[in-house]
């Protein structure tokens, strides 16, 4: 038993633990670097058969994958996998995932393409499989959808361990045989794309603070400076442009806000509409002096999440080269307690001169409630957008779910003794995840404009197979790409 000693980095929490096995079952396989994903379907009629790119790895074994797969027990079922050592010189290590029924497409109660889907699911269970036996390379079978197997791979490998001694295999892949290569590229971009929000994310609050998120969003998008903009705006700029609700919460820090904001020209035509994205970007929310109860406040560390994701949406949009304009917005600040910080009941002023009274409000907790880890909530004025950001959830997996907007939560927060509005509804919990966005709605004068709340597919939950921080990042991908279409339409 290795000797033990104190990493020089911990995570400032105590656990029970148990005794943990240091070192890599089958170390000997460490040195392999070429292996292979092979995919089984099943029949309507419960059979199994390979894939096209399985089946020729199985012509080249003379059946032996065929005959292995019969003989070591039960039929794989979509999710569950097998592992085949020494079958050939080079690949001396194959993977064998269920893929589940081949019949299945777009499925009306779920709301997405369950055949995509449990692509991603198979092949991100197979590399995380292969990760586990210490292997550093792994070709995968494209599943005659390159795209969703690159997703899959990408967001199956991640992991967060920058602050750990020990780190996971680094594991590269590349699809095997001749599938479609630029659905493949794509892939890997949306899955680079949705790692970096969740690496911002995930990251502790001590190490992503307001700058430091700044200045990482900056250097990712250095390679594409000749069509990206970066303005980090400080706290004098921010207080020159009278955000006093923006100011409000950030008070109570030590740390000084950044407003970060991010010009996107894809398009060469000036004249062209952009998209504008703004993302919440709290990079640590205490709760104020009204302080959130401490089980499970570290997880405040991800409530930037929305900021995350529309900077990250800008970086793969310009590693995609689209042809369009995109604005993000992200004020950065942490929310904490101090003799400065906000008290609820105070009035602040917003830059669009409205006086709003604040009060402490968890508004993301609340769609949690209401949707789980299942779906975004979506509260839009506008049918067109709902229907562009509901075909993209189904395609990507990362679905949405349409919330309501009435006039009925509008007058919980317009309805306000002191001031012209109320960050709280009438009712204080009741509907809260709506209230919210009718307060947000106050300030908002575009036709087409919607609020995504993210905050239920944040978190890793059990059920939610591949992706462990959903967060909705690759609906807004491919509704930009789609937006590019409705521009050139226009």
């Amino acid at each position: 038993t290795p000797p033990l000693r104190i990493p020089p980095s911990v995570l400032v929490q105590i656990y029970y633990t148990s005794p943990l096995r240091i070192h890599p079952p089958w170390p000997n396989f460490s040195c392999l670097h070429c292996l292979s994903i092979c995919q089984l379907l099943e029949r309507e009629d419960d059979s199994l058969h390979l894939t096209e790119s399985a089946a020729g790895v199985d012509r080249v074994l003379s059946g032996k994958l065929t005959e292995l797969l019969k003989i070591s027990g039960p039929g794989l079922k979509k999710g569950k996998s097998r592992i085949f050592y020494g079958l050939h010189e080079d690949f001396p290590c194959i993977a064998v995932v269920g893929l589940g029924r081949n019949s299945l497409g777009v499925c009306g109660t779920e709301y997405w393409d369950t055949c995509k889907e449990n692509i991603r699911a198979a092949i991100a269970g197979g590399c995380r499989v292969l990760q586990n036996h210490v292997l550093t390379h792994i070709e995968v079978d494209g599943c005659n959808d390159s795209q969703s197997a690159a997703e899959g791979a990408v967001l199956g490998l991640f992991t967060y361990d920058d602050l750990k001694t020990k780190k996971k295999t680094r594991v590269t892949t590349q699809l095997h045989g001749s599938g479609c290569v630029s659905g493949w590229e794509k892939g890997v971009l949306y899955g680079e794309g949705q790692n970096l929000a969740r690496y911002l994310m995930e990251a502790p609050a001590n190490h992503v603070t307001p700058s430091v998120f700044a200045d990482t969003i900056t250097n990712r998008l250095a390679p594409y400076a000749d069509h990206v903009t970066v303005h980090k705006r400080s706290q004098e700029w921010i207080e020159e442009q009278q955000m006093g609700a923006f100011l409000s919460v950030s008070k109570g820090s030590e740390e000084p806000p950044v407003f970060l904001e991010l010009h996107y020209n894809g398009c060469p035509d000036n004249t062209q509409c952009p998209l504008l994205l703004v993302g919440k970007g709290i990079t640590f929310d205490s709760g104020g002096i009204s302080l959130k109860p401490p089980s499970g406040m570290d997880a405040m560390r991800a409530d930037m999440g929305g900021a995350a994701t529309v900077c990250s949406a800008i970086v793969t949009a310009a590693a995609l080269n689209l042809p369009i304009n995109i604005i993000g917005l992200a004020p950065l600040c942490e929310n904490m307690p101090s003799g400065k910080a906000n008290k609820p009941g105070d009035v602040v002023t917003a830059k669009n001169v409205y006086w709003s009274l604040v009060f402490s409000v968890c508004l993301s907790g609340a769609m949690d409630v209401a949707l789980g880890s299942a779906a975004t909530g979506v509260f839009t004025n506008s049918d067109w957008l709902w229907e562009q950001l509901h075909k993209a959830s189904v395609v990507t997996g990362d679905r949405v779910w349409r919330m309501p907007l009435f006039q009925h939560y509008t007058r919980q927060v317009t309805d306000c003794q002191l001031a012209d509005l109320n960050n709280v509804g009438k009712y204080s919990r009741s509907g809260g995840a709506c209230t919210a966005a009718a307060f947000l709605r106050e300030f908002v004068t575009a036709p087409h404009w919607a609020h995504l709340d993210i905050a239920g597919v944040m978190t890793n939950k059990d059920e939610v197979t591949v992706v462990f921080w959903n967060i909705d990042l690759r609906a807004v991908f491919d509704f930009c790409i789609d937006f590019t279409g409705f521009v050139s339409l226009s």
